[in-house]
């Protein structure tokens, strides 16, 4: 399954497009694991000290919000999205 990082987080995992294997029957949570796994720079951007996902970070499961609990399927395009500003 393919992860989209949008803004610092693709600077910080050194690439916009992250592919992460993970076992059939698998969460988006799992697939979140697999993504910091193979790119533990991640791990403090994404999640609070207590392994929460930081409230103001944005998970979508085929361009739609997600939790961690929803399922994944292989062919899913995951993506997370830090908070955004501009002006």
């Amino acid at each position: 399954m393919e992860w989209k990082l949008f803004a610092d987080l693709a600077e910080v995992a050194g690439a916009r497009t992250v592919r992460v294997d993970v076992e059939g029957g698998a969460t988006v949570g799992d697939a979140l694991d697999a993504l910091v796994g193979s790119h533990p720079s991640l791990e403090s951007r994404v999640f609070a000290d207590d392994g929460e996902l930081y409230d103001h970070i944005n998970v979508l499961r085929n361009g739609e919000a997600a939790t961690l609990r929803d399922d994944a399927d292989v062919g899913d395009e995951l993506a997370l999205f830090p908070p955004v500003s501009g002006g």
